[in-house]
């Protein structure tokens, strides 16, 4: 790489990150998800493993905690909880990107020890017959050493041209990049294909450079939502896996809701068409905020997802009188098991627990009770539930949480609908967004288990070994520490809790 000199638009960006920064407490901050270094926070990008460092890059506007023009905001950790910002890593300054700017892309070590970052460029192709721009979304790269990089001097690499036909020019980004065992490199895309639907297409490369359409690997078809966003394509466990965020969704029961969600594809692919045969479809995250997932192989083996934890529709719910805006969502090891994904909580995290408390066979009815030392809101929570006798079902069994005299939000699970509800309807919003989501149990069980993990301003929600998650932004202040329990009926259940020391030290 020749000597980096940043651009104006880069350096001017770099500059106003580090001034501001400096007027952000930490202790603003929740203390092991990862928030932009200052302003706005989108989709995760660029995960990987690089220089004996996690890396995460993300869609970034510094200057504003709204979306405006996109960056690529960086940072980088040992463990995936303590984050350490460094300098903003893309800007939107050439022609193929300066419209919308740098979109989502991924990241992965090149064979000389480079790192390519590829990204989707938003630009202008022409004018609209009433003067505003024409977008055109291209694929483009950029090499550098994991601190600094220099956009390639062939953009774009990729553009919507050698698409299906009928494919459109302005809904093709989110490249996902993998190089194969025999040297040759793939790329997942989303596309917006003839039908006006989602696709996933594949391209290929012999040296990550020069690109070739190949195939299509998957098609919504109209079934979820409209465009499919940030696709992600891994093997796992013996399965092939697609995630997608499909966009502007219809409510289809309690496993998709309307607006923009999470989807995963188990299933395999096809070995004379490329195409993924579907097996098992469900939701990714049942809660309120989850969106725009990016998995990485870690150096160990395991399948590692992160996620942006806010909604779109959402948006206007920030925290107030924060000069940030966004969170990552805890990062997340991915099995699959039955054909269905399975998700829990990085291991790193239980080296953070502290002063654990336990109690066991607490008998719970009507009158919501509290437990000693059983409280927090930077805590890591199991529960497990069943029915005070055999024959007896419970109604309905009911966890408050960042909770006082005023505030709290809730988790209320009903046996016999089979049905889990996740609330923040008094958690201190004063907008009118979706504040709650319910989700099917597989096998309606009366005996359930819940991991809860709460950081300052969300909780994220485990249910039976990670069969299923919810997860939640709430905007209560922090003096609401409370947890209660409550049942229509009578059940018991066991509790441990830890509190989460704070990895930055």
């Amino acid at each position: 790489m020749s000597e980096f000199v940043a651009s104006e638009t880069l350096s001017k960006a770099r500059s106003y990150e580090e001034r501001m920064e400096a007027f952000i407490d930490k202790n603003d901050r929740p203390i092991f998800h990862l928030t932009p270094r200052v302003g706005w926070m989108n989709d995760p990008n660029g995960f990987t493993y690089y220089a004996g460092e996690y890396h995460l890059f993300y869609q970034y506007s510094p200057y504003t905690i709204t979306w405006a023009p996109m960056h690529w905001g960086h940072a980088v950790s040992k463990d995936l909880l303590s984050w350490k910002h460094l300098a903003c890593a893309l800007a939107p300054d050439m022609p193929y990107d300066k419209l919308g700017g740098c979109f989502s892309g991924s990241a992965i070590e090149l064979p000389d020890g480079r790192m390519l970052l590829m990204y989707t460029g938003a630009g202008q192709h022409g004018k609209h017959e009433d003067g505003s721009p024409i977008e055109h979304q291209t694929q483009c790269l950029a090499i550098g050493d994991g601190k600094d990089f220099q956009k390639y001097e062939g953009n774009p690499v990729i553009d919507g041209s050698s698409l299906p036909e009928g494919s459109s020019y302005a809904q093709f980004r989110d490249p996902k990049i993998w190089r194969e065992d025999d040297g040759t490199y793939r790329a997942v895309l989303a596309s917006l294909g003839p039908d006006e639907s989602g696709q996933i297409v594949l391209y290929r490369s012999n040296d990550a450079f020069c690109w070739e359409f190949d195939h299509v690997v998957s098609r919504n078809a109209g079934r979820y939502g409209i465009m499919w966003e940030c696709p992600d394509l891994f093997s796992l466990d013996g399965k092939d896996v697609l995630l997608v965020s499909p966009q502007d969704m219809l409510t289809q029961g309690h496993e998709f809701h309307s607006g923009n969600g999470t989807l995963s594809i188990v299933g395999h692919i096809d070995q004379d068409t490329g195409e993924l045969v579907e097996e098992t479809l469900s939701c990714i995250d049942h809660g309120t905020d989850f969106y725009a997932t990016q998995t990485l192989l870690a150096p160990d083996g395991r399948r590692i997802m992160v996620a942006w934890m806010q909604n779109w529709d959402a948006i206007a719910g920030s925290i107030p009188e924060t000069r940030w805006f966004g969170q990552m969502a805890t990062p997340r090891e991915l099995s699959v098991r039955d054909g269905r994904l399975y998700q829990w909580p990085i291991r790193e995290l239980d080296g953070l627990r502290r002063n654990e408390v336990s109690h066991t066979n607490v008998a719970v009815s009507r009158d919501p009770i509290a437990l000693e030392g059983v409280s927090g809101r930077v805590i890591d929570v199991q529960v497990d539930v069943c029915a005070a006798a055999e024959d007896d079902p419970y109604k309905e069994f009911i966890i408050f949480f960042a909770q006082n005299d005023r505030f709290h939000s809730s988790l209320r699970y009903r046996p016999a609908h089979g049905t889990l509800e996740m609330s923040r309807v008094h958690a201190g919003s004063r907008r009118a967004y979706v504040h709650h989501r319910k989700c099917d149990v597989p096998g309606a069980p009366t005996k359930i288990s819940f991991r809860m993990v709460l950081d300052k301003y969300s909780v994220e929600v485990f249910i039976n070994g990670g069969v299923q998650a919810m997860t939640m932004t709430i905007p209560t202040d922090l003096s609401a520490d409370a947890i209660t329990f409550s049942c229509k009926g009578n059940a018991v259940f066991d509790v441990r809790k830890f509190d989460l020391a704070d990895p930055r030290g």
